[in-house]
């Protein structure tokens, strides 16, 4: 298992010490329902290695995070709305929304989304 933090939510739901609505997983990336959704479908895409932002990302961190993102493909066309459209969500530290400090990508889909979203 890739490095954790103790004290981190979405490393415990990676380790099962807290359970979630998991709708993917393999040894790197695991996904999970929101516990706040914000669309019909609206799913955290997280990597099981502890990264804290999008810019603690590492030059060795490309191939899984270029996963993360292929598996939040599939999933959208699992979910039947990735020919409508969907949107993917990333933010970066508190200032843009950041609440867990656990890199996570937002799916959000099955809704028509307005621009700027605030």
């Amino acid at each position: 298992m890739p490095a954790m933090k103790d004290d981190c939510i979405f490393c415990k739901i990676a380790k099962k010490e807290i359970e979630t609505a998991v709708v993917y997983e393999d040894d790197e990336v695991i996904a999970f329902k929101d516990i706040n959704p914000q669309a019909p479908v609206h799913f955290l895409f997280i990597p099981k290695k502890h990264i804290e932002t999008l810019n603690d990302i590492s030059a060795e961190d490309a191939v899984l995070v270029g996963r993360m993102v292929a598996k939040m493909r599939d999933a959208a066309r699992e979910q039947g709305i990735a020919e409508d459209g969907y949107r993917v969500v990333m933010n970066c530290n508190r200032n843009a929304g950041q609440e867990v400090f656990h890199l996570h990508a937002h799916l959000l889909g099955g809704r028509k989304f307005s621009w700027p979203p605030g």
